[in-house]
């Protein structure tokens, strides 16, 4: 089995099957997930057995990014577009399967249905809120900080070599 993302459905050998608290000795905390990762890149590239390291963020936060105001205007010209897409793809697919002529009103047909459906579900759905939510927005799972663990048997290697890198990265600064 495969997932969508080019996976196989079954986690990598020796991780577990459910969801478990991570285990290891701390050997770096980070404010960003980019520098968490950018650690764990160097373990790495240092030829570090990396499958002993985890990342983990810790004091998660769900942050809902507003990014606009929600109008009658917006709510149907979006339910416009996305049910002539739907219309569109449903009208070329008709096309394609059937016998005989009148393809182009067959695919017409099917855009201004899906035009129309896509108005009505969308102004249906906006007016069922009752204005409770006039904006769209973006959410983010987010941590506070990201730790990296480690395994014990090689928690004190990964601390030197995570100290070079900062030793490195100060140096540079």
């Amino acid at each position: 089995m495969t997932t969508p993302f080019g996976g196989s459905g079954q986690p990598a050998p020796g991780l577990p099957n459910l969801p478990t608290p991570p285990t290891g000795w701390p050997v770096g905390s980070y404010a960003t997930y980019e520098e968490a990762q950018r650690a764990v890149d160097h373990l790495a590239d240092s030829d570090f057995p990396v499958r002993d390291v985890t990342i983990v963020g810790v004091d998660l936060m769900l942050v809902e990014r507003i990014v606009g105001r929600l109008t009658w205007g917006r709510v149907l010209l979006s339910g416009a577009a996305s049910g002539a897409w739907f219309g569109l793809f449903v009208g070329l697919l008709l096309s394609l399967f059937s016998t005989g002529g009148g393809g182009i009103v067959r695919i017409v047909v099917a855009l201004l249905g899906g035009i129309v459906f896509g108005l009505a579900f969308a102004a249906a759905q906006y007016w069922g809120t009752r204005g409770r939510r006039d904006f769209t927005s973006s959410s983010q799972m987010v941590a506070g900080r990201y730790d990296v663990l480690c395994q014990p048997r090689n928690a004190e290697k990964a601390r030197e070599l995570l100290a070079k890198l900062a030793m490195g990265t100060a140096a540079g600064a």
